[in-house]
């Protein structure tokens, strides 16, 4: 299928308004709290709700938009497919490219290999559209930035693409840091200690240099997730963002600094930090945890330019008890990088990171169970993998669960479980905003085997079989369900059994 492609933001959000998925609201409403309440209503209703445009935002000449990937099939759209399981299935058929050791092998795998050299980002010398108006006097607070929770220290950023290099080898970053506003031309820079952004704040440091910074803002909504993705520590995000769409992401040098963003934006901060300065007070703020994480210190951002489309659309999102919008960014990024998990560990069969668990604190995994305490063992490689580390409970569970639905998981984990045998535990980093443990980014972690039990595991009985129905019974009824008369919520109508696995 032809993939979905956008020229900026604004081009977005005028397809899902074309099929339904958007509500304009030309009703003048206030950043403060009043934007919250409007999208926490509609990202809490069946399916996400509706993305939203605000046209008329209290103090500011510029539309805001939420909730533009709060549903699955808005956020498939947003990566130019209809489902996200066709990315997770091409990278699959990438990662399987082999060099081989014939000539006719290696042949066979250079399309694959010249496809994914295409998708590297390229730079134009001039004309961009985040470049039609510069602004060399900045003053943030004409944008439509939010204050989301009564109790937030300030107006928040939330969708910034926080642009940096490494000093030592050049290599780009690009990660969603959230950025309080403090003034005119300066933001807090929420650099967690765990992040690349932080790593690179540690080397200047050393180096006693300012950072140059950008900040894009939209563009098109493939660089948002990009800007999300858990990418290994030197590999571009652009470059996902760019296998996404299926054509390389366009940059353009900034106007005073030599940092590349994309051509596409919406809006461009440029500006600096400087790691001599004393940090300044960022927080509280409602984060994605559903609590407030408190005030702490952290660098301060002072912008020198922004520059910008001709009609720019903010992109905007809101975190705070769940589901939000985050769920379904969330849920992309576990499809996507499933694929690359199984090629370390093929025994894991499907992956899910609940919602409810904010993504770090809980995670369901279901093996091909090959030996004794291979649930121990993929357990511990989690917490060794990745951003995986900060996993506060890790579940195993058989190959015959659907890990996708938590009742049938609950399920056979109580089933299962025997609390004594099938509970251990580690201990490593969390999440900087992780405010459960006594001592800031260091948990213990739990883990529950809850796989069928073998007798080298110390089961002395026989463990018994689930009562399932005959596939010939099974197949009998499918067959006359339709003369039955009898429709059930939740399940295919035409045979009333459970939707397949994966439709629920």
């Amino acid at each position: 299928m032809e993939r979905l492609r956008y020229d900026g933001l604004g081009d977005f959000i005028d397809q899902l308004d074309q099929l339904g998925e958007l509500v304009r609201i030309e009703r003048e409403v206030d950043p403060r709290l009043e934007i919250t309440e409007i999208a926490d209503r509609c990202m809490k209703a069946p399916g996400g709700g509706p993305a939203l445009l605000f046209e008329r935002v209290r103090g500011s000449g510029f539309p805001l938009a939420v909730n533009l990937m709060g549903s699955r099939r808005r956020m498939s759209l947003a990566l130019g497919v209809q489902d996200i399981d066709e990315h997770a299935n091409e990278l699959l058929d990438l990662l399987r490219t082999e060099p081989g050791s014939t000539l006719w092998e290696k042949l066979k795998a250079l399309p694959k290999l010249a496809r994914l050299a295409s998708m590297l980002p390229k730079s134009i010398p001039s004309g961009a559209p985040c470049q039609e108006v510069v602004e060399d006097s900045p003053d943030l607070t004409n944008l439509p930035i939010a204050t989301c929770w009564p109790g937030d220290g300030g107006p928040f950023i939330t969708l910034g693409q926080v642009i940096t290099r490494d000093p030592d080898n050049g290599h780009r970053n690009v990660g969603l840091y959230r950025m309080q506003l403090l003034g005119k031309n300066t933001t807090a820079m929420h650099w967690q200690v765990h992040k690349t952004g932080h790593r690179h704040y540690r080397r200047y440091k050393e180096l006693k240099r300012r950072i140059p910074v950008a900040v894009a803002l939209g563009g098109d909504p493939a660089l948002i997730y990009a800007a999300t993705a858990p990418m290994p520590d030197g590999v571009d995000e652009y470059l996902l963002a760019g296998f996404l769409r299926r054509r390389p992401v366009k940059l353009v040098r900034c106007k005073t600094n030599d940092l590349e963003v994309p051509a596409d934006a919406d809006f461009v901060l440029e500006g600096y930090v400087d790691p001599e300065e004393p940090l300044v007070d960022e927080g509280p703020f409602g984060d994605h945890t559903g609590y407030y994480t408190p005030k702490d210190r952290f660098p301060a951002f002072h912008v020198t330019c922004v520059t910008r489309r001709k009609s720019p659309v903010y992109p905007h999102t809101i975190v705070g008890p769940p589901p939000m919008e985050d769920a379904w960014i969330g849920k992309a990024t576990e499809r996507l990088f499933l694929p690359l998990l199984k090629m370390t560990f093929p025994e894991i069969v499907d992956m899910n990171l609940p919602v409810e668990g904010a993504f770090h604190n809980l995670a369901l995994l279901s093996i091909r169970k090959e030996y004794p305490a291979h649930a121990r063992k993929i357990a511990h490689s989690l917490w060794g993998t990745g951003q995986l580390m900060f996993t506060k409970c890790v579940i195993v569970v058989d190959e015959d669960v659907d890990v996708q639905n938590p009742a049938e998981v609950a399920w056979r984990v109580l089933a299962n479980l025997d609390p004594r045998r099938d509970l251990f535990f580690s201990e490593g980093p969390t999440d900087q905003l992780d405010h459960a443990p006594a001592t800031p980014c260091i948990s213990s972690k739990v883990g529950i085997d809850a796989t069928k039990k073998w007798p080298e595991e110390g089961y002395a009985r026989e463990w018994p079989e689930i009562a399932r129905m005959s596939p010939d019974i099974q197949a009998r009824i499918d067959r006359t369900w339709p003369e039955l008369g009898i429709r059930l919520p939740g399940t295919a109508l035409a045979s009333g059994r459970p939707f397949p696995r994966g439709k629920r």
